[in-house]
């Protein structure tokens, strides 16, 4: 629903610039740094920012320099199928510093053969961080993918302190 864009701004952190997307519902899109290195000209602004940005780029700096963080911003998932919607609210569930296997995810969501589509959902994430694909695995504890690329993948678990099992 790109209509409900409002804008995007650059948010400085220790992990690198983020290109962060909202929308008048939420939070809709993060770009990692490697994906937003070659437009970092300023967006143009269509108004005052909202008070849950404001908020979310103090969280995803405190995040970047490996602080514990509640995020409480809105999110804005309209974009995702009914499908990746329950994926992504299940990967919410996994606590910072552990991770589960793409086929726990599966269960949870009450589709157990569904490993490889919800490795799919993952890799369609919007919100990667914040929606924490980077903590789902492969269940033979291998790093498995990520959209924003494994070496930040493995930083990500890595300033979470993540240990790596299956589940």
């Amino acid at each position: 629903m790109d209509h409900l864009v409002r804008d995007s701004v650059i948010v400085p952190t220790k992990l690198g610039p983020f290109r962060v997307h909202y929308s008048i519902r939420g939070i809709s899109r993060i770009e990692f740094p490697s994906d937003c290195s070659g437009g970092l000209r300023p967006p143009k602004s269509v108004g005052p920012s909202p008070l849950f940005l404001r908020n979310f780029i103090r969280q995803l700096q405190q995040y970047a320099a490996g602080k514990l963080v509640r995020w409480t911003v809105p999110l804005d998932t309209s974009a995702g199928t009914d499908f990746q919607q329950r994926v992504w609210g299940a990967l919410t569930t996994i606590p910072r510093g552990e991770t589960r296997s793409y086929g726990w995810v599966a269960q949870q969501i009450g589709k157990p053969k569904a490993a490889r589509a919800v490795g799919l959902a993952c890799g369609a994430n919007p919100i990667p961080v914040v929606i924490p694909c980077h903590r789902v695995i492969a269940g033979d504890g291998s790093i498995g993918g990520f959209g924003g690329g494994l070496p930040m993948k493995q930083r990500l678990l890595a300033l979470e302190h993540c240990e790596r099992r299956g589940h």
